[in-house]
Parts: structure tokens; C-alpha cells; sequence
């Protein structure tokens, strides 16, 4: 999380919401907050963030040690609670699931891209939320449903590594990692959102609106102090000509798929056909939402559809440049891995199926869940009512933050947590349920009724590219220097220089 300059004068400001400090100041007296540090009037510690130059990460990182595992901070009129400790992340996610089990009020920029909250993500804990998220656990993200898009899976591979194979031929050797793997993976999940095979000017097409919709959802000034939004009036244009531009850009897509599901009508495809039999789209039609009549309007199919793809692309592609750095960095690592897929697999092709048996692979995979998660705070929770976490208050208004780094660096839950080891998964010394039901150690992809529904997925996908990856390339460093594993928080945290590296083509495998 990064925030806007501030370019306009104290005077201004101070004016514009005074008399909203004083509407405030009351209440929040009779809270026991955790503590955190002080504030200035009415813009709390929004000065102290901008000021600090730092990514909003590292300044959470450093107040950890002063502070301790949970703390406030006042962003403007947003109280932000961030919980850094394994145990109060357990209590409060697990034990107190239900209570923390809901979103906060959003920005009007997210409530114009969820459809006013109409997102398996962003939904309050209630009936659309379970509508929604039930359709697409049991309807797309189930085992046997997982498995119908394995043909889409084997084509993103080969064509990933047509495409690393061309830039490193252009280019010296050198390849850009981040941009083919977020790549790859946005084919899978377009193929298994639409249903139809799709030519690669549709999916760049794609693929630079869904970076524009995230760029747009970038937080801004007036996010944190509402009275200043008279003097955003630009970026809001913005937003809605990004949101007029999704629409225009996926809704065709949608009827596309409409179309093909009439003249399919009850009888599959013939198997050379570029159409899948089934797709996420096909579950949301007719869907029935609790406490609705209607169903989905073509404007949500849009923003659902755009969940889909969004929670899985840049997530994946991110793991898997932070992994292979990571090869990069240690040699031996990627040796390792290389020989178990030889051992696996021999001179075939790496198939999904393959990876599960694979424990090195899981180990690597596990250990860059815990080093790299995909992002360093866990969505956003509220409070259905309000609730205690270590004595304190937690008041209904308040957006609960869960620093993930907090736990999965702390030295007296892992040994030498700032060492990228998977052999603590491996040799069975070191044990994660990253679901945190038997407890929180890790949580990449959150824990308790709000944990991300595709963690499943994600794993495959990591999983099975980083294998195809390593069996067909072997990886070294593009320049002299050591890999830079600085960091940034983009939509992910991605590393801050992005990582080119140079591969050098192994004996092709043969095929399957």
C-alpha cells in the first residue's frame, strides 16, 4: 500500500474536516485501542506514512518491535487494527472466526469494480457471500472440476515455454520471468472462466484492462479522508472510464459464451473442438443468490468473472518469479529439484499428475509460500459485532489487518526464518497447515471462513510451472551481480527490480 503526495495546503485541509474531527472525537475516547503510535489531529498518522518514504509494509515492519503483535493506526477516518502474532491471528481468525469473518465499508473506487460488494472477496459475511462463494467452491474449484481443465493446463505449458525459448533465442539468453509466467497463467484461467480458446491479441487485449483495473484501484487521498473528494474529480472520470472500458472489453466474451451454450445445447463438443464442455461463466447464468430474485446482471458477470482471473494471475506469476530467484540464488536448490523431476518423470514431459509425487517440489513450493506469500496482508476483516483480541477493542469500524511476514518470519516460531531452506519441509523437522486449522504458523492464503478458495489451485499452478520450468531451462543470473530480492507492493509484493534471467535450453523431453 503506497500513498499519494499530499498537495494540498494545511489550511485547506485542516478547514475542509474540521468539523468532522469533532463528530469523532468523542466516541473513539471510550475505545481501548490497542496501542500504536500517536497521531496527528484528524489525519492520525497519514503525515507519519508519507513522510516515512517507505512502502506501507516496512513501515508496519518496523512498528512490530515497539508496539508489538497487534496495534493501531489512525489513517485518516479509517481505524486500522494490524495483527502481526500467530496466536491472536488464531483467535481471532479461527477461535472468533464468525465475528472476523466480514468486510469493511470500501472505497467507492472498489465498490464501482465489485458491483457494490458482489464478490466472493469483498462480500459481507452473510447470504450473497455464501451464495457466492458456494458456487464456486463446488462448481469450479472442486477436484474433478480442477481436473476437466488439464487440457488448458498442457497448452499454457507448451506455449510458456515456446515463448521463453523465442525471447531467450532474441535476446541473448535473457528472458523477462515475471511478464511470461503471469502470462501462462492468465491463459489457464481464461480458458477456465470463458470456456473458449482465445487468439493471443484477445488475451493481451485482456490482460492490459485487468492491469488497468488494478492500477485504478490503487488507494488515494480521499480514500482515507472523504471530505477531500471534491478536488479528485479527475481521478474519478478515470475510474469510471476504466470501468466503462472492463465492461465493453468482457462483455462480449460473455455473450460469446451465451451463444455457444445454445447451439451445444445437451451434446458435448467433439474433441477437437476449441470449446470446453463447461466453464466458470456457466455457473453464474442462473445463479440463485440468497435474498435475490434476480440473477446476475451482465455488469456483475463482469466484475466475477474479473475476480476470477485477477485472484489468480498476478498472485502465481509473482510466486513464481520470487522462486526463481530463489533457483537463481541457490544453485544447488535447482540441481535438486531438477534430479527429483529426472527420477519422477525420466525423459517425459512434467504432467500435473506428476507433481504430486514430487516431495522436494512440495518442500520448495511450501518454503516460497512462507517467504514469499502473495501478498503481505491477508484481505481485509471487520467485525460483525464489536469484539475483544488481547484485551482490546475492536470496534465494528475498524479494518483488521493481518501482517503476514509477523508470522512467518518470527524466529521463535521458525528457526532461522530470513533463510530460504525447503529442506525444513522436507526433512519433516518443520510442519505448516497453511489452512490454519491445527494452527497458524503461515498464512499465504489466509486462514478461517474467509481463506482463499483457490489455494488449491494456486499450488497446482505453482506447482506444475515452476516444474516445467526448471525440466526444460536451466536458470542462472542475467548480470554479474547478485539476484536483488528487494521488494515492492504492487497489487502483489513483487520483487523491486524486475527479475530478468538467463536460461539455457536442457535436452527437450519428449512428448507425453
Amino acid at each position: 500500500m503506497e500513498f499519494l503526495p499530499f498537495l494540498l495546503s494545511s489550511a485547506l485541509f485542516a478547514a475542509s474536516i474540521f468539523v468532522f474531527f469533532l463528530s469523532r472525537k468523542s466516541r473513539s475516547k471510550k475505545l481501548n485501542l490497542p496501542p500504536g503510535p500517536p497521531g496527528q489531529a484528524v489525519v492520525g498518522n497519514l503525515f507519519q506514512v508519507a513522510r516515512s518514504g517507505k512502502p506501507f509494509f516496512q513501515y508496519v515492519r518496523e512498528l512490530i518491535p515497539q508496539y508489538g503483535p497487534i496495534l493501531t493506526l489512525r489513517m485518516g477516518r479509517r481505524t486500522m487494527i494490524v495483527i502481526s502474532g500467530a496466536d491472536l491471528a488464531y483467535e481471532a481468525l479461527i477461535e472468533k472466526g464468525q465475528i472476523f469473518a466480514t468486510r469493511p465499508p470500501e472505497n467507492p473506487t472498489r465498490t464501482i469494480f465489485s458491483s457494490n460488494k458482489f464478490t466472493v472477496n469483498a462480500a459481507v459475511y452473510g447470504p450473497v457471500w455464501r451464495s457466492l462463494r458456494r458456487n464456486l467452491v463446488q462448481n469450479m474449484l472442486g477436484a474433478a472440476r480442477v481436473r476437466e481443465f488439464r487440457a488448458a493446463r498442457a497448452a499454457a505449458m507448451e506455449k510458456l515455454v515456446e515463448r521463453i525459448a523465442a525471447e531467450a533465442e532474441a535476446n541473448g539468453g535473457s528472458v523477462w520471468v515475471l511478464k511470461n509466467a503471469r502470462f501462462a497463467v492468465f491463459c489457464i484461467l481464461l480458458a477456465m472462466c470463458f470456456g473458449v480458446e482465445l487468439d493471443e491479441e484477445t488475451i493481451e487485449e485482456v490482460d492490459l484492462m485487468m492491469k488497468n483495473v488494478l492500477i485504478v484501484l490503487d488507494p488515494r487521498l480521499d480514500d482515507f479522508l472523504p471530505l477531500l473528494r471534491p478536488f479528485f474529480a479527475k481521478q474519478r472520470r478515470r475510474v469510471m472510464e476504466v470501468r466503462r472500458r472492463q465492461i465493453e472489453t468482457l462483455v462480449p466474451l460473455i455473450e460469446r459464451r451465451r451463444r455457444e451454450i445454445r447451439d451445444l445445447g445437451s451434446n458435448p463438443p467433439p474433441p477437437a473442438a476449441k470449446i470446453a464442455s463447461f466453464s466458470y461463466l456457466d455457473t453464474l447464468f442462473d445463479l440463485k443468490i440468497d435474498g435475490r430474485k434476480s440473477v446476475p446482471s451482465d455488469a456483475e458477470l463482469v466484475t466475477l468473472c474479473s475476480e476470477f482471473l485477477n485472484g489468480g494471475t498476478d498472485t502465481t506469476g509473482t510466486a513464481i518469479e520470487w522462486a526463481v530467484a530463489r533457483l537463481i540464488e541457490n544453485p544447488k536448490i535447482q540441481t535438486r529439484l531438477r534430479d527429483e523431476i529426472v527420477a519422477a518423470v525420466g525423459e517425459r514431459r512434467v504432467d500435473e499428475k506428476d507433481v504430486e509425487r514430487m516431495p522436494y517440489l512440495n518442500a520448495v513450493v511450501k518454503e516460497l509460500l512462507r517467504k514469499h506469500p502473495p501478498t503481505y496482508f491477508a484481505l481485509t476483516h471487520a467485525v460483525t459485532e464489536p469484539a475483544k483480541l488481547a484485551g482490546y477493542d475492536i470496534p465494528t469500524d475498524a479494518n483488521v489487518e493481518f501482517f503476514l511476514p509477523g508470522i512467518s518470519d518470527d524466529p521463535k516460531i521458525w528457526p532461522e526464518p530470513d533463510r530460504f531452506d525447503p529442506d525444513r519441509f522436507f526433512s519433516g523437522r518443520e510442519e505448516a497447515d497453511i489452512t490454519g486449522v491445527s494452527g497458524v504458523k503461515m498464512m499465504p492464503f489466509g486462514v478461517g471462513r474467509r481463506i482463499c478458495p483457490g489455494l488449491g489451485l494456486a499450488t497446482v499452478h505453482v506447482s506444475l510451472m515452476l516444474a516445467r520450468m526448471v525440466q526444460e531451462f536451466e536458470w542462472s543470473a542475467a548480470a554479474a551481480a547478485p539476484v536483488d530480492l528487494s521488494e515492492k507492493l504492487e497489487f502483489t509484493v513483487v520483487m523491486k527490480n524486475s527479475l530478468r534471467a538467463k536460461v539455457t535450453r536442457r535436452s527437450p523431453p519428449s512428448v507425453q
